[in-house]
């Protein structure tokens, strides 16, 4: 992955008022994510740059950047009970040492508040844990298009 393009692109779009989990959410993005839960507030999908198998990102439907300011307590806790959900139904299909959960994103860029559900597999190095898993600097895995929707109706069925 080309982390420098990447972020072109990331920066691009946030100038044009294009936030890519808002055209996720509108079905316009050019890319088909692979959703894995989706109700009238939340969706859930599968992260297309993925460093470890089975991370998904889960949103608002409506754009919020700040989970502090922008979700009253309901909101954030049906938001969290969805989390919880697609985490327990990741695990139940990707084998799973620890389950990492947490929310990332800047004002420069993938504003749009979402929370990142990342399996640890077993038998990963200490150091190559925590952070150091999530980072795309470290390389993403090659996951096909159909590997990727197969995965998705797996965990789909857990939930």
């Amino acid at each position: 992955m080309d982390t420098a393009e990447y972020a072109r692109r990331v920066r691009a779009s946030r100038d044009e008022g294009r936030c890519f989990i808002c055209r996720i959410v509108s079905d316009i993005h050019s890319y088909g994510h692979q959703v894995v839960y989706e109700d009238a507030e939340t969706i859930v999908f599968l992260n297309r740059f993925p460093t470890l198998l089975g991370s998904c990102l889960a949103a608002p439907r409506r754009h919020a950047e700040d989970w502090v300011r922008d979700l009253d307590d309901a909101e954030f806790l049906a938001l969290q009970h969805v989390v919880h959900r697609v985490a327990r139904a990741v695990a139940a299909v990707v084998p799973t040492e620890r389950m990492y959960c947490l929310s990332l994103g800047s004002q420069q860029g993938n504003a749009h508040l979402h929370w990142h559900i990342a399996p640890l597999p077993p038998g990963v190095p200490y150091d190559q844990q925590q952070y150091y898993a999530l980072m795309t600097e470290n390389g993403v895995l090659d996951v096909d298009d159909s590997t990727q929707a197969a995965l998705a109706r797996a965990i789909r069925g857990h939930l």
